[in-house]
């Protein structure tokens, strides 16, 4: 006869738990997906690395190995901090770690500039890939912002929806977008190139040229989002595990993809004759190469399939932003509704929605203003939030050896001094590269251009008021910012076997905050 208890179950009396984000969701390959689209590899290659090859010639591919040569460095002593840091607000939560509460919060407020800035830009790419795609494969001319309008409700569906439903929808757009670049590939090598294949791209002389600089900025630029792996902690399965795993596979994957894709592009038309080509119509470089080397039904479905990258980009920043916001209104530094989270899909839909909004005001005041859809609003959104994400992975990099002073621990040194050193030094001469090629990225005035990267340094500095006047008059909120969470999203549901494991690495002084 079975033993009964009479004691009440732990829901008895008690209200119900609130809905929380689905733990144990996401594994590897799902985290892995949500970064990788994020970049956007085909937007990315067919419109961006021609004008790589124009600038730095034969030699473009080595600059996107660098660019991923430099942030796998940086994701050394990334990933080791996160075995640690168990928290959802992923960069503001490290830099709180090594550098103190005030430039925590500055990093809270760099990471919604960031982010937004690289999500709502994109509605502007949107809005004119779709053009294009319509003028190239009907003869149609479409007016921009509907369809930018469109996109904003599409992702902001799929942010609604349950986060395992974005992972299998990314899925798919990825694979098709990776398809497609991979399908040129094999023509190009298949048919031996222009005039056969060619090494010479690798060669010091061809890298080591006045334009490889701004291929550098370039490549940087394409990786923009690689780290957003950790936002996905509390959904992860076995995150100690999980998010190191899909961080390297990420920058991995981007860095080798990227280098071959161009090196191939390079091949298609030859070392003698690809710049050329690239100077007289960069937009059309990809698809004259893959119209050649596999058909023009496959430059059509390229055509596609730019719109569905972006897409996938515009629903992996929004699943990232919305976190953020999650993250921030459980701290108390955004209103509280935004931490409410749907009570069957598990997604935080309120942040989203204001996410949405604000996507759309932004649109709206630019297409009220006249604004070109890609100059001005993809170009001049994403550039502050291209150079708030590289200033952020700067200042993680800043945080780690600062984090690993502070603690007993079992790390080596190469993780948690040398790589997280190294990291800063190239990250910061990144950012460098970034500022002083930033004509570049907006093809907009030298006034413009100082504004734009002027809004990086106000928005820091504006976090570390907010910290000041959270200490004085919300003390309570400041005391608590950043704090380890009781108990690690992976506790429940798969991946509970570790969960104890991760919630005691590291000893009890490890969750408090630097200042």
């Amino acid at each position: 006869m079975p033993v009964t208890s009479s004691a009440p179950g732990p829901a008895e009396g008690a209200p119900a738990a609130p809905p929380s984000l689905r733990s144990g969701s996401l594994g590897t390959a799902d985290i892995a997906f949500f970064v990788v689209s994020a970049a956007a590899p085909l937007t990315v290659m067919a419109g961006v690395a021609p004008l790589a090859i124009l600038l730095g010639g034969i030699g473009a591919p080595v600059g996107y190995l660098l660019a991923g040569l430099t942030l796998a460095v940086f994701a050394i002593g990334f990933t080791t901090m996160s075995r640690h840091v168990r928290g959802g607000g992923a960069f503001y939560a490290y830099v709180t770690r090594g550098l103190g509460r005030p430039a925590g919060v500055g990093a809270a407020l760099l990471a919604l500039i960031g982010y937004n800035g690289m999500e709502i830009g994109v509605y502007g790419l949107l809005g004119s890939a779709t053009q294009d795609t319509a003028h190239a494969l009907l003869g149609a001319d479409i007016p921009w912002l509907p369809v930018s309008l469109a996109g904003l409700l599409l992702i902001g569906y799929g942010g609604y929806r349950s986060i395992d439903f974005g992972a299998k929808v990314l899925g798919v757009l990825l694979a098709a977008e990776t398809g497609i670049l991979v399908l040129l590939a094999a023509g190009v090598l298949i048919k031996g190139g222009a005039h056969g294949l060619s090494l010479d791209s690798f060669a010091p002389g061809h890298v080591l040229v006045p334009g490889t600089a701004a291929v550098l900025a370039f490549a940087f630029a394409a990786f923009t989002g690689f780290e957003s792996t950790v936002i996905y902690r509390r959904e992860a399965r076995d995150p100690a595990r999980t998010v190191p795993r899909a961080t390297y596979i990420a920058v991995g994957f981007l860095g080798l993809f990227y280098a071959f894709i161009v090196w191939t592009a390079i091949q298609a038309f030859g070392d003698a004759e690809v710049v050329k080509a690239a100077g007289t119509d960069p937009a059309g470089l990809f698809f004259s190469a893959i119209t050649t080397y596999v058909g023009a039904w496959a430059a059509d479905l390229m055509h596609v399939l730019i719109v569905t990258s972006v897409l996938a980009s515009l629903l992996a920043f929004h699943n990232a932003i919305n976190r953020y916001g999650l993250a921030l209104a459980e701290e108390g530094i955004l209103p509280k509704a935004l931490s409410r989270v749907h009570s069957r899909h598990g997604s935080p839909y309120v942040a989203g929605i204001i996410q949405t909004v604000l996507g759309a005001a932004v649109v709206l005041a630019f297409a009220a203003a006249g604004a070109d859809p890609y100059g001005q609003l993809l170009l001049w959104v994403n550039t502050p939030g291209m150079l708030g994400l590289m200033t952020l992975q700067l200042l993680a990099a800043l945080a780690v050896p600062l984090y690993f002073r502070r603690i007993d621990h079992g790390e080596g040194a190469l993780r948690t001094l040398v790589a997280p050193v190294v990291a800063a030094v190239l990250l910061t001469t990144a950012i460098v590269l970034v500022i002083t090629h930033l004509d570049l990225f907006t093809g907009a005035s030298a006034t413009v251009n100082t504004l734009l990267a002027a809004i990086v340094p106000a928005v820091f500095l504006a976090g570390l008021a907010l910290a000041r006047w959270l200490r004085r008059n919300r003390p309570g909120i400041y005391a608590r910012f950043a704090a380890e969470p009781a108990e690690d999203g992976a506790g429940a549901g798969v991946g509970a076997e570790t969960g104890a494991g991760i919630a005691s690495t590291g000893p009890p002084h490890a969750s408090r905050p630097a200042g």
